[in-house]
Order: C-alpha cells, then structure tokens, then sequence
C-alpha cells in the first residue's frame, strides 16, 4: 500500500488489508517456503506436495507476487528476498512471526474493534473466554505459536537493540520475562565479561535457548508479579510493560525497585509513540494491543510518569535501529 495513493484506492487498500494477512497465513501454513528451497517449481508441483487445490493455490501465490513475496516466471514460482524469510530452516525465520500474528488471538478481536472501542475492555475474554496470557497457558497450541512466533519476530531487532546500549561495567544482566532468551543472548555478547539470568514462567522456560553463550546465563523460574531477582546492574523488559495498565506495570516495576542497587538500571524496550501524524509501527501495534491485552504503546512523557509511581526516573531514550527504543530507567 502506498501513502500516496489517491484518497479514494487509499481507502479501499485499508479495507482489503486482512486479505493479504490470510494469504500470508496460508503460504506459511503450507511451507511454500520450504518447498522452493531447492529451486522454481509448478504451482501443480506444489500442491501435489501439499495436498490442496492447484488453482486455489496459484491464486494466493499470485497475490502474494503482488508484494515480492514469491515470484512467477516461466510457469513457476521462486523464493524472493522476503519469502526467503519464511523458510524454517533458517536460523532465524520469520515463519513462526508470520503464524503467530495471524493467529485467530489477534484476528477475532480486530474484527470486532468497534467494540473494543465502545467498551474500552479488550476483546479476549469475549471471544476466548480468559484473559490474553492466562489463555495462552491454558490452550498449549496456541502458546507454543505465541512464544515461538514472539522469539522468532524478536531476532530481528534483538542485535540492534543490544548494540545500541552502551554495556561497560555490566556484571549481571537479568531479562525479566525474556521469553527464550534471545535479547539476553545478544545483550551477553556485547558485553562478553558479563553473566546472565532469564527470568520467566516455568512452561516458556522449557524452550529457552541455552545452547547459545552456554555457561553464561542461568534461568529463574517466577512471576514478574510477586518477586524479581535481586543483584542486576541492568534489568532488561522488552516487550512486557506495553502488555499492561499502568497499575499492573507500576507493580512490576515497583517489584524491581525494591530488589535493584542505588546504581542499577532498567531497560524498558518498546516502541515509544512519537508527536504528530507521522508513519510509525508503533502506532499499528498499539491498535493491536488494544484489541487483545490490556496494555498500550507509550509516549516518551507516559513512561515518565509510569517510572516516577514505581520510585524511579527516566534517565534517557535511546533509539534503535528496530521498532523499538531503550527507555532507561534509574532510581529516584
């Protein structure tokens, strides 16, 4: 979709928007993918391999082609730059992104926002009768795509985040709930004297990294609610306090404020929402937010205020090269 668009296409584009997330969706149910990774191949070929209809198929494809995801020459269909990403036997794919975001969690209730909106509450007890992580917990499918699609989206951003913070004099770094512990990897690896902990629930933990930095970081089983480990020069949340109201996130922070050192630092990294009318993800993961959490993106002034209830103050906002930014918190 382009911004310059004439008024009226812009319009029609917005509406028809939730037909590529279905394309998407499917190419990635299906490993197309994978099955290019040896080269073209018929649209015929492929869904023989797959077991679905080849016209059905052609048709996704050729949408997808539209955006360079997938491209059709001489009667066959190649990886592209972007569909490349979607291989799973990348390192880092965005494959299980790509499932995660366009899992029924989201869709539902963003297909009902204008209810969202009137009612101000978010729309997963409604449709799914629990609150986001609470269901997550329950229903181990749609978890492990949560988690997995979460890590596989965090390896993007999590090296230019971890360079874009200065980690001299850093001993003991703890990712208060670091998923699989990709952030921590690379935060460990720009500050090589440097031990680490992975803070989260038991049933993430089970698929943390550990293979990766061995013997340099440990993990902690717990709840963010209750406790935080003590001994962090840096408590690293990324991608945790937009999850939540302010009162849940003045207790998480508060709960880190108890535990940190006079010089301890926290690092908040999320998007921090700019002034004006100009283009930022932020903006669409907050619509996002709000349709299924309870949390929302920030200003620059709402994490000051936030930090200043749970006895702290913002230090600074470093901007990264990803989505997100580093707001530093410090003691008060």
């Amino acid at each position: 979709m382009s911004q310059s668009a004439a008024p009226g296409q812009t319009i029609v584009d917005l509406a028809f928007g939730f037909i590529l997330s279905g394309a998407l969706a499917t190419a990635a149910k299906l490993r197309i993918a994978d099955k290019l990774e040896s080269g073209p191949k018929s649209v015929a070929d492929m869904a023989k391999e797959a077991g679905v209809d080849v016209q059905s198929l052609n048709r996704v494809l050729r949408l997808l082609a539209m955006f360079n995801v997938f491209k059709e020459e001489n009667g066959k269909y190649q990886l592209t730059p972007a569909a490349d990403l979607l291989r799973t036997s990348l390192p880092h794919t965005l494959h299980h992104a790509a499932l995660m975001v366009t899992q029924d969690i989201f869709w539902k209730p963003v297909g009902e926002l204008d209810e969202v909106v009137r009612t101000g509450e978010n729309g997963m007890v409604p449709h799914f009768g629990a609150p986001f992580f609470d269901y997550l917990e329950k229903n181990k499918q749609a978890g492990a795509i949560f988690h997995r699609g979460m890590s596989s989206l965090s390896d993007l951003e999590n090296a230019p985040i971890a360079q874009s913070y200065d980690w001299n004099g850093v001993n003991t770094i703890i990712d208060v709930a670091g998923g699989h512990g990709g952030l921590l990897i690379e935060a460990l690896k720009c500050a090589p004297h440097a031990k680490g902990i992975l803070y989260d629930r038991a049933h993430v933990l089970r698929d943390a990294r550990v293979n990766e930095e061995p013997g340099r970081w440990s993990c902690v089983e717990g709840d963010f609610f209750k406790n935080i480990p003590a001994g962090g020069d840096v408590y690293m949340l990324k991608r945790i306090i937009h999850d939540w109201k302010d009162d849940d996130c003045v207790t998480i922070l508060s709960n880190i404020r108890n535990v940190m050192s006079p010089d301890a630092r926290i690092l908040v990294c999320d998007c921090v929402i700019p002034p004006g009318n100009g283009a930022h993800g932020g903006k669409v993961l907050d619509v996002l937010m709000m349709s299924a959490l309870p949390g929302f993106e920030r200003t620059e002034e709402e994490f000051a205020a936030l930090f200043k209830r749970a006895g702290l103050k913002l230090s600074r906002v470093i901007h990264t090269p990803a989505l997100l930014s580093i707001t530093e918190a410090a003691a008060a």
